[in-house]
């Protein structure tokens, strides 16, 4: 096993050695205190950083399931539930519909297969961060739906990151359930969802929030494109143009739309910088997916 991978693992089971350690110490300890403070260690672990998406990737199963386990053992454990949301999320984007869109011209089948399990995972990550949002806030779910927006629920900061990550899931499994006419309707919803996480907080996630309301958007009947490309010149200024994933965000949801072969192609370019500059998952994975769309632009114009 090389030093990567070590390293990789001992961040894994670093807060898990302390923990069962702390309650051998203390047998006496309630259970739940020893979830709850699991939770948390694996909470943290979520936000480390790692550039390479193989190792990530091979870890992410065990990461995801443990976590997932503690989360019913915790369920008020809010940043889990965001952590587990989020964990489910980045999976299913970078390693489950990104394969599937570079292998629908070869295999139509497998990628269906694959579209349909990304679908599940989005699915699967958004019940958990709503399901959190409604033990935090009691009819959460239906106040959204409130056609008032006075009557819609107001978000605390801690909040902040796990509606994000709601919405995000949410817009992640409409956008590949778009022959189900009863998931498309749910993207006002989605939309009002992440517009809640902004109004409490519009530069959250150094530019996350910002681009997430920008490909929404751009994605609504009716959308407008000035007002995306808005969104999108925000989450560039927040990251300070070191992250990748708002100017492939805005090549996709603006350049592309509008037919600019020239701009689309620029802005790409300028996420594969981006990622020079800071090396992590995100920015790896952005940095994949900006260049494989440079080499396929003469199939999108």
């Amino acid at each position: 096993m090389n030093t990567k991978s070590v390293d990789a693992l001992a961040k894994v089971f670093k807060p898990i050695a302390l923990v069962l350690l702390t309650g051998a110490l203390a047998a006496c300890s309630p259970r739940h205190l020893i979830v709850q403070s699991l939770g948390n260690e694996l909470a943290g672990q979520g936000q480390a950083v790692e550039e390479d998406p193989g190792l990530a990737r091979e870890a992410s199963a065990f990461y995801l399931k443990l976590s997932e386990s503690l989360l019913k053992e915790s369920p008020g454990n809010t940043k889990l539930a965001e952590s587990v949301c989020a964990g489910l999320s980045q999976y299913a984007f970078a390693f489950v519909a990104f394969e599937a869109e570079k292998l629908a011209p070869s295999d139509a089948n497998a990628a269906y297969r694959m579209n349909e399990r990304a679908k599940r995972l989005y699915l699967r990550a958004h019940r958990h961060a709503m399901a959190a949002l409604e033990l935090s806030m009691s009819g959460f779910a239906a106040q959204l739906a409130l056609p008032n927006e006075k009557q819609w629920p107001v978000l605390s900061r801690e909040q902040v990151g796990l509606a994000y990550w709601a919405a995000a899931s949410w817009g992640g499994f409409i956008s590949l359930s778009k022959d189900v006419p009863d998931a498309v309707a749910d993207l006002p919803l989605a939309y009002r969802l992440a517009g809640l996480a902004w109004k409490q907080d519009p530069h959250y996630g150094d530019g996350g929030l910002a681009s997430l309301m920008g490909s929404f958007e751009a994605a609504m009947p009716g959308g407008s494109l000035a007002k995306a490309t808005q969104y999108f010149d925000v989450a560039i200024a927040d990251s300070a143009g070191r992250s990748a994933g708002p100017f492939v965000a805005k090549a996709e949801g603006v350049a592309l739309a509008q037919g600019q072969r020239p701009e689309f192609e620029r802005l790409l370019q300028k996420a594969v910088a981006a990622s020079d500059l800071r090396r992590d998952l995100a920015n790896e994975v952005m940095r994949q997916r900006a260049q494989w769309l440079l080499k396929t632009a003469d199939d999108l114009f």
